[in-house]
């Protein structure tokens, strides 16, 4: 930014003037000089425009008449009786060096500051971490106005350059504190090291695990209170870190009392979600502290720079704590959503658990089925087998050059045998109804053991038993489609349509009762189970 500007004007008689403007920051005032028409000649103009403009130290051209105005943010910057046409270039100029002052102003006072710091640093006989902090939060202040561009170039090296000296002074002195500090942090941590010992030889042999818990816990809740060396401070953190995975998996077992991934997941997010928030919620405490300080001290301001640097300042701690409390916002809203995460997460948790155990028992139980089912199988091969030669035969008689006896009349021989055959045809068709009933019996039976077994789970039992049921009534009528088919073979000779007519009514009779069977299996089922739903409510 340019402390001095040139352009031509006109006085208050409207005669034309050469002006010169320029900033004396120090006294937060601006030199006017003007030559009138007759003095502003083209060299005159051109030694302010080219040297006096833009260099320091030059001296004007003789013949100007000087005055000085005041830098105000209200007044204009040239008297009203001078009239210029660039009045943006005044705008413009009057904006910039209000804001050199008050930029110059602050230098000054963080100059002021330094020499302060110079006094402490010089009295001191050992090392400070006070001082040396006070430092840090100076710097801090200083390099936040000048990434903010508050203060010049040339200001802002000067201060580093003063501020580094005081550092290297203080780094001389924090050198011999940190010899002393840690070997003091030494002995400590070798206390806590003899102690943690102790503790992992009883975390190995198994000893008072709870008790060792709560050890433990001591340990850490000392340990954060210590100071010590970085070094130090890590090796033991992840000691005592190791110690108590330790103890939680002698335990709880290898997955250290963890009851699934999503859950640990939610969980570790969780509890990194609080420390995030504490850690929040004091910075914000801080900034509330300084706002609170800062506004003790503009009611006591001298001036009113200082006075304009604690008001910029407490817009700047209001806006940063109107920023920290969004993010703490949604931090307290995340929270939130986590806690019903891990709550729902929980509770699916319990279903998966019940669910692998209603897995197991319907394993069980098909398993049984199946071998129930198998068995009664067995037990009707045999009475199928029958009546698929029951039917051979009674197709072989018929077939033409087949022998018949010579002592029974022709005319009654196929009715004779017809009728010999459908005897045994409907014993075997009534063997195997009375096997398709026992099997409905022990499947019955079986049902009520089911739902015995099953009690806990209810609903999923009673749709494994109808299941079964369907199975049963299923392998059953396979038996008799076998049957009915063989039957189905016969042939349409008049002489035994008769019988194929009874053999087929017989056999439709036995599905319809074995159906019917295997409904009452079912109606069984749902009545055990109804009876365990009200045992239960």
């Amino acid at each position: 930014m340019n402390k001095k500007i040139v352009l031509w004007g006109n006085d208050a008689e409207d005669k034309k003037i050469l002006i010169g403007i320029e900033l004396i920051e120090q006294e937060n005032q601006v030199k006017i000089y003007t030559y009138d028409e007759l003095a502003a000649t083209q060299e005159v103009h051109d030694a302010l425009m080219n040297q006096w403009r833009t260099k320091e130290g030059v001296e004007l051209p003789a013949g100007y008449q000087a005055q000085d105005r005041p830098l105000s943010v209200t007044d204009n910057l040239l008297p009203d009786d001078i009239k210029v046409e660039r009045t943006d270039l005044i705008s413009r100029a009057k904006a910039e060096w209000h804001f050199i002052v008050l930029s110059s102003k602050l230098y000054q006072m963080y100059g002021s500051e330094l020499e302060d710091f110079k006094d402490k640093v010089d009295d001191l006989g050992e090392y400070s971490e006070t001082v040396w902090n006070e430092m840090k939060d100076f710097w801090t202040k200083v390099q936040e106005q000048v990434r903010e561009k508050n203060l010049f170039r040339e200001h802002a090296s000067d201060l580093r350059s003063k501020t580094n000296e005081l550092f290297e002074t203080l780094k001389g002195l924090k050198k011999s504190f940190q010899s002393e500090f840690k070997k003091q942090s030494g002995e400590v941590a070798a206390k806590y090291k003899e102690e943690l010992t102790e503790i992992e030889a009883k975390i190995e042999k198994g000893l008072g695990l709870k008790p060792l818990f709560d050890q433990l816990k001591d340990v850490q809740a000392r340990f954060k209170k210590e100071k010590f060396t970085k070094d130090d401070q890590r090796k033991l953190w992840n000691r005592i870190d190791k110690a108590f995975k330790a103890a939680k998996e002698k335990r709880f077992g290898d997955k250290g009392g963890q009851t699934g991934g999503a859950l640990n997941r939610l969980q570790r997010r969780y509890d990194g979600l609080l420390g995030a928030l504490q850690k929040m919620e004091r910075s914000i405490g801080k900034d509330r502290k300084d706002l609170e300080w800062e506004n003790k001290r503009i009611e006591r301001t001298d001036g009113q720079l200082e006075m304009q640097i604690r008001q910029a300042k407490i817009v700047m701690i209001d806006e940063r704590i109107s920023s920290k409390q969004e993010k703490l916002d949604d931090m307290i809203k995340t929270k939130a959503e986590l806690e019903k995460k891990i709550e729902q997460e929980k509770k699916r948790e319990v279903i998966r658990a019940e669910k692998a155990k209603s897995k197991e028992v319907q394993k069980e139980i098909k398993q049984k089925i199946a071998s129930e089912i198998k068995e009664a199988e067995q037990a009707r091969a045999g009475e199928a087998a029958k009546l698929e030669t029951l039917a051979t035969k009674i197709v072989d008689d018929k077939k033409p050059g087949a022998k018949k006896p010579k002592d029974q009349p022709k005319a009654e021989e196929p009715r004779a045998t017809a009728s010999a055959d459908t005897s045994t045809a409907t014993d075997k068709v009534v063997d195997l109804k009375d096997a398709a009933k026992e099997a409905a019996t022990v499947a019955a039976g079986m049902a009520g053991e089911v739902a015995d077994e099953a009690k806990s789970l209810l609903q999923n039992a009673m749709d494994t038993v109808k299941a079964v049921a369907d199975v049963v009534e299923d392998k059953i009528e396979d038996t008799v489609d076998a049957a009915k088919e063989k039957v189905e073979e016969l042939s349409d000779d008049p002489e035994i349509k008769d019988i194929k007519t009874q053999v087929t009514g017989m056999i439709g009779g036995a599905i319809a009762a074995l159906k019917d069977v295997a409904d009452k299996v079912e109606d069984k089922v749902e009545e055990i189970v109804d009876d365990l739903t009200g045992e239960e409510e």
